[in-house]
């Protein structure tokens, strides 16, 4: 895990305060685990690489979320892009799967090896279905994607690594391959605590960060991308006549809390996030996927599908919406910094033909900064 960390560099003075991670695994019962996928080098070789990609999952809950699931919300800032599942979410309000991230080909064996996973967990002849949660940004641009390398044994070996605590960021899983603001990109997270007499809450973010363009790049006011332009620092191009449009990338952004919320306020929730990556200039290119979900941990009761009533009534609890507007905050602050987390943390990543990403210089960087 890199020690290069946007408020360990001193940026966001006015951040609120974090948890101990400063990570979406600071929400209690959630975990995170990473495959990461790099070799070969030199020119493409369709199905053989270069290869720089991964899966990054996020388990919800210590039990398996299916059959205790959680309230959750999503929204869509621009849709091209893809988030599995959403419709049931939606529709039901609720999350009731591990949730997957990684490059766009490969939704569909990530998708699977998810269902295979919880299917493992029910008897052979069980009436059982599941509709995973599986985002995707891509990186074309430095892995072989059409090779789809993620195979259902690096899904499983994410799972089996996932855990609490401290979260592995930038050149890894899913975001192994991914390219930010022209920079090199990746796996970045965040928290933040908020509360007042009547209680604290945690909120965490973590986001896949394959989007923005360059002369858009803004960092505490500061038109960072103009200063640190393709002369300073080379955009990833891949020659002449296949360059491809500097923006042309998505973003997935996964938030968790411990607050007691409904689904239309996990909703309210994701549509934060859209702010947090716009302090930086993002806009939501035409090419871009920038899809956002929010689940809430604190009602810990909720049946699942397939998990038979002992009651006919299942009580939840609710933060008044009179006191959710500090979440809204914690959740556009932790956005941006876990975006500026992925960037910091991400190392130099020459990929496919030679096309290489370069890491953003943290010392140009603060020395840019009033």
């Amino acid at each position: 895990m890199s020690s290069r960390r946007a408020r360990d560099l001193g940026l966001g003075r006015f951040w609120g305060p974090c948890g101990p991670h400063n990570a979406i695994t600071d929400v209690p019962g959630v975990r995170v685990g990473h495959a990461t996928l790099i070799r070969g080098d030199g020119p493409i070789v369709a199905g053989r690489g270069p290869v720089r990609t991964g899966v990054t999952v996020i388990l919800p809950r210590p039990e398996p979320v299916w059959r205790h699931p959680v309230f959750a919300g999503c929204h869509r800032l621009n849709g091209n892009g893809e988030l599995t599942g959403l419709e049931w979410v939606r529709e039901s309000g609720m999350l009731s799967t591990t949730i997957g991230l990684t490059n766009t080909h490969s939704v569909g064996v990530v998708r699977d090896a998810l269902v295979a996973l919880q299917a493992a967990e029910h008897a052979p002849g069980d009436d059982f279905w599941a509709l995973p949660v599986v985002g995707e940004t891509w990186d074309g641009r430095l892995n072989d994607v059409n090779g789809q390398h993620v195979r259902a044994g690096h899904v499983r070996a994410a799972v089996e690594a996932a855990t609490g605590g401290p979260v592995a960021e930038g050149n890894v899983g899913g975001g192994t391959g991914m390219i930010c603001h022209g920079f090199k990109g990746g796996i970045g997270t965040a928290s933040r605590v908020v509360g007042d007499e009547q209680g604290s809450y945690t909120v965490g973010i973590l986001v896949q960060a394959n989007h923005g363009r360059r002369d858009r790049f803004t960092v505490e006011g500061v038109p960072v991308g103009r200063v640190l332009g393709p002369e300073e620092v080379p955009l990833p191009q891949r020659g002449a006549g296949r360059s491809v449009p500097d923006g042309a990338g998505s973003i997935i952004g996964i938030i968790a809390t411990d607050a007691p919320l409904l689904p239309h306020q996990c909703a309210r929730l994701a549509q934060r996030a859209g702010l947090g990556i716009a302090r930086l200039g993002a806009v939501g290119d035409h090419s871009s996927g920038d899809l956002f979900l929010a689940f809430a941990t604190g009602n810990t009761s909720l049946p699942g599908d397939h998990s038979p009533l002992a009651e006919p009534l299942t009580t939840v609890t609710m933060l008044p919406d009179a006191r959710i507007s500090p979440l809204y905050a914690a959740v556009v602050d932790a956005t941006e910094e876990a975006v500026l987390n992925a960037l910091l943390a991400a190392e130099t990543m020459t990929g496919r033909d030679g096309v290489t990403a370069h890491a953003l210089p943290a010392d140009r960087l603060l020395g840019l900064l009033p």
